[in-house]
């Protein structure tokens, strides 16, 4: 049997605020946690290395005052590139290390120790540099040129340090506006999909108990567990579920519908293998709310049974579900109207939101059938 790695696992409790459909949102849950991100992951060592490297030849065009020749323009280089690179990557390591301490802390305060453990290592670093150029006989010792340069090294640390300190918060903020903007406009488009759901369904499933009540309390009883599945379903917000689950809560809102048109809704199933199914996850509620919009434009308007074939696949990292319903024969239907009544843009923005831009939801209206095709990429990490 294949070997799967189990999607179950990214939303087990050890893993259970991954994202997966997009690993980037997965990124940004990580980066609103604190302002300053995981350093050593920003770049690569030897990025670092680079970006030391014309820093480094920066501030030694800057300092090139006291520089007779080339050759001493050279040591001065070498000097700066190994008196950087001894305090920016180490600090930078430590900094990582101690980022679960620092989320506990106020920005004020974590902002002081970063700025403190940069100035610290940039000094020391910087008075061991000196020491073997002085006694390499490279630098002529002077009390008072140690202590300035010195000096002139913690100002320009600390400076820089406090730039990047801003840039990081700056966009920190930025990525908290973005997200409650995300959650906001998420809650949206879920509260419209619930009075979408709510007031029609609602009330004729209400008077579907009240007849089955009195002639059959077993099956009344039942309804009503299909009816509390879904409900809380609906109301559980805007998430990622398995397909598994949404399976289970269409066939809870077929159930209770099929209580209520009798004969006239005939479904049939197309589904992958239980193994592969269960790595497989969908937006809550999707295919339901198609469903939904199916049986309220088609089926409630005819007397004729009318045939609903669902398939889902999921092939080349992309999951395609085809919802194919036959328009009745006796019935006009006007395909106009339904072209327009067969509008899922909240349902695809939502997809979009979970799954990137390529997802979507798009249906075609010809004279004898609708089929509607949900569409969404999904990484098989079986392959």
């Amino acid at each position: 049997m294949k070997s799967w790695r189990s999607y179950r696992y990214k939303t087990s409790q050890e893993n259970k605020n991954s994202s997966i459909a997009n690993d980037e949102v997965a990124l940004l849950a990580e980066r609103l946690e604190f302002f300053i991100p995981k350093l050593m992951e920003v770049m690569k060592p030897w990025q670092w290395l680079i970006y030391i490297f014309f820093w480094s030849l920066f501030v030694t065009v800057i300092d090139r005052h006291d520089l007779a020749t080339w050759s001493d323009f050279i040591i001065k280089f070498g000097s700066r590139v190994i008196q950087n690179t001894l305090s920016i990557i180490p600090s930078l390591y430590i900094i990582d290390y101690l980022r679960p301490v620092f989320k506990s802390m106020s920005i004020p305060k974590v902002s002081m120790y970063v700025l403190a453990i940069l100035m610290l290592a940039s000094a020391v670093s910087m008075v061991l540099v000196l020491l073997v150029m002085i006694n390499m006989g490279w630098h002529e010792y002077s009390l008072q040129n140690f202590v300035l340069e010195v000096i002139f090294d913690l100002i320009l640390a600390g400076g820089f340090t406090l730039v990047f300190l801003l840039y990081f918060l700056r966009r920190y903020r930025e990525m908290n506006a973005l997200n409650q903007s995300f959650e906001h406009k998420l809650n949206a488009q879920n509260d419209l999909i619930k009075a979408r759901i709510t007031p029609h369904f609602f009330f004729n499933t209400i008077n579907t108990l009240v007849s089955l009540i009195e002639s059959n309390p077993e099956r009344a009883s039942q309804l009503l567990q299909h009816v509390s599945a879904l409900f809380r379903a609906s109301f559980s917000g805007a998430r990622e579920i398995s397909f598994e689950e949404e399976i289970a809560l269409c066939e809870h809102y077929l159930a209770i519908e099929s209580s209520r048109l009798s004969d006239k809704l005939d479904v049939t199933w197309q589904l992958p293998d239980e193994d592969i199914m269960y790595d497989m996850v969908i937006t809550a509620l999707t295919l339901q709310s198609v469903l939904e919009k199916m049986l309220l434009n088609v089926v409630e308007m005819t007397t004729e049974t009318i045939f609903i074939h669902i398939k889902v696949t999921w092939y080349e990292h992309r999951v395609t579900i085809t919802i194919s319903v036959q328009l009745p024969k006796k019935t006009l239907m006007i395909n106009h109207d339904l072209r327009q009544h067969m509008n899922f843009y909240i349902q695809a923005e939502r997809l979009r939101s979970y799954f990137g831009q390529s997802a979507d939801i798009r249906s075609k209206v010809t004279n004898s059938q609708i089929i509607t095709l949900i569409d969404y990429p999904l990484q098989d990490v079986g392959i």
